[in-house]
């Protein structure tokens, strides 16, 4: 007999690390949320020339379901976008990575969105697809096989199309060129001639790229191997991009790196201390399906100064790439833009413009302020930090550099899983 979902959720209660609270409130706040989800789509005349994509991206610290609604035109060219239903929860699957069936419940929970948002008559025309990032990338392959065969069974008895390859783990390199090709569809610059293109920096949960276009064939030449580079075609034309992917440095794992907590042992009595946190600041902290103690050094030092001293560590060996000024204008998301909102940087919902420098004096005021009173986000220091020295100390930006922060452009989530949609349907040949 298959458990009920309360027995689901005691035995994720129990594996997980994740409190009763906690479960309760995901998966309330799922379910209805999901029953408020109103598709608003407008329609052209001819409605043959409609046709919808689902693409769920399986974070490391949450799941997405991306609804796409596009118009071909020219069968020759790029369709066009014509809405797009969003919705994202909490944990990511990787969460669950010792109780594999809650994958699946996820996944078919957020299908009801799809269901809402596409028409009946389309949903066996409709393909549904599952990209995993670095949260599966970083679990034992059999831990991360489990959840993707879950994903699987859901799609396989949905009325979806289910086309071979549909639930996968999509390498880095990927994840960084199809957020450039998400970017510049959306910014208009895939549909001209000119060579006028945005950079993307985009910080996962467990990783975190950057993909530009080099003006300088010497950015090209200096790579430290040729993983750096790589390269698509469309419309008769290949660009030459450089992209790289780290896994280990996106903001979650960055944490557990500046806690010393990485591949620990004896989580149940160690405490994982760092002078980022305040120092009477303790407390647990879940991440990839474990819980971690974690406190501030009550004994040793705290702020800014010592913090970056232990991001510094965690960008080692980042490259800086030869051409980064005034070469492109970069697009900041994902946990550039959510920490810049907690830091009161820029607005929750437009976004803004913000030098690197930014970035570094609000670091300051955070965490020297933290040993005062505490913020209420005990990580805010630790995170801004991170983020100041991935910018400044690992990619090589200088601190006037000007980035534009976005979560969505023309009301899209800014993410590769548009980018992912249109390789699918229009094959363009990354290599």
């Amino acid at each position: 007999m298959k458990p009920t979902v309360p027995l689901l959720l005691l035995a994720l209660f129990a594996v997980t690390g994740l409190s009763r609270a906690q479960v309760r409130t995901a998966l309330l706040d799922l379910t209805n949320s999901i029953g408020n989800v109103l598709p608003s789509l407008s329609r052209p005349a001819n409605h043959s020339r409609i046709f919808y994509a689902v693409m769920f991206d399986a974070g490391s610290t949450g799941t997405r379901i991306h609804v796409y609604t596009f118009i071909q035109g020219d069968s020759d060219e790029l369709p066009v976008l014509d809405n797009e239903m969003f919705h994202s929860i909490k944990p990511g699957l990787s969460a669950y990575a010792d109780f594999p069936e809650m994958a699946g419940h996820t996944v078919r929970m957020l299908l009801k969105v799809a269901k809402k948002t596409v028409p009946r008559l389309e949903w066996k025309r409709t393909p549904v697809f599952l990209r995993a990032t670095a949260g599966l990338r970083l679990l034992p392959a059999e831990k991360a096989q489990a959840l993707l065969d879950q994903v699987q069974h859901v799609f396989d008895e949905s009325p979806f199309l289910v086309p071979g390859n549909s639930v996968t783990i999509m390498n880095g390199t990927n994840e960084g060129i199809l957020a450039w090709i998400s970017l510049n569809f959306l910014t208009g610059h895939l549909n001209t001639q000119t060579k006028k293109t945005v950079g993307i920096l985009d910080l996962g949960g467990g990783s975190t790229q950057i993909t530009f276009l080099p003006k300088l064939r010497k950015t090209i030449e200096s790579v430290p191997v040729t993983d750096y580079i790589a390269r698509f075609d469309i419309f008769n034309s290949t660009f030459e991009l450089y992209t790289y992917s780290y896994l280990g440095n996106g903001l979650m794992a960055a944490r557990l790196a500046m806690l010393g907590a990485l591949g620990a042992e004896g989580l149940e009595w160690r405490i994982f201390k760092s002078s980022c946190l305040p120092k009477k600041f303790r407390d647990d902290w879940s991440f990839g399906g474990l819980t971690y103690h974690v406190s501030g050094d009550p004994e040793g030092y705290a702020g800014f100064k010592f913090c970056y001293q232990e991001a510094l560590k965690v960008v080692k060996g980042i490259h800086q790439p030869y051409e980064l000024e005034d070469s492109n204008v970069f697009y900041a998301f994902s946990y550039y833009f959510d920490r810049a909102v907690d830091a009161g940087l820029i607005d929750g919902v437009h976004g803004g413009m913000l030098e690197v420098r930014d970035f570094k004096k609000r670091a300051k005021e955070v965490c020297n302020k933290m040993t005062k009173y505490p913020s209420i986000s005990p990580f805010l220091c630790m995170d801004m930090t991170y983020i100041t020295c991935l910018l400044k100390d690992g990619f090589g930006f200088k601190e006037s550099t000007v980035l534009q922060l976005t979560k969505k452009v023309i009301n899209v989530e800014a993410s590769w899983a548009l980018g992912a949609t249109l390789d699918h349907f229009h094959n363009l040949k990354i290599h």
